[in-house]
C-alpha cells in the first residue's frame, strides 16, 4: 500500500521530534501506541523525570495556521482519555509529573525542519 504524502510528512516529523527529544536526554518509551480511542504520537520521559505525551503535528507551511493550532479543546480532551489509557496499560510506569505537550513542526522546502515545543499544553 503506497503511503500518502501527508502521511509521510507526518512520519518524518515524528522522526525529527523522536531524535530531538533523545538528543536532549530524553528516553523515548513508546511512539504510534494505539488503543480504541486513536494514537499517541510519543511518549516520553523527560530527565528530571516528568512523564511526557507528545502530540507531533507537522506542516508544509502555514497557509492553514501553525501546526500547534490544530490541537483544538476536543484535541486535547482524547489526548487526555488516551494518556489514561496509555497509564492503565503500563501500570509499572510511575511519575510524579504528568504532562501534555505539543511540537510543531514546519518543514520548509529546503533546509532543516522547524521545531516548536509547547510544554504542558493539557
Amino acid at each position: 500500500m503506497p503511503v500518502r504524502a501527508k502521511d509521510a510528512v507526518g512520519r518524518y516529523g515524528e522522526n525529527v521530534v523522536a531524535q530531538q527529544l533523545a538528543a536532549r536526554g530524553w528516553e523515548v518509551l513508546d511512539r504510534n501506541w494505539r488503543c480504541r480511542h486513536g494514537e499517541l504520537d510519543i511518549v516520553a520521559r523527560e530527565p528530571g523525570g516528568a512523564l511526557v505525551f507528545v502530540e507531533v503535528k507537522t506542516r508544509r507551511g502555514t497557509a492553514y495556521g501553525h501546526p500547534a493550532e490544530a490541537v483544538t479543546r476536543a484535541k486535547l480532551t482524547r489526548l487526555r482519555r488516551l494518556a489514561a489509557a496509555w497509564l492503565a496499560e503500563h501500570a509499572g510506569v510511575h511519575a510524579e509529573t504528568i504532562r501534555i505537550d505539543v511540537v510543531a513542526v514546519l518543514v520548509p522546502r529546503s533546509g532543516a525542519a522547524q521545531l516548536t515545543h509547547v510544554e504542558a499544553v493539557g
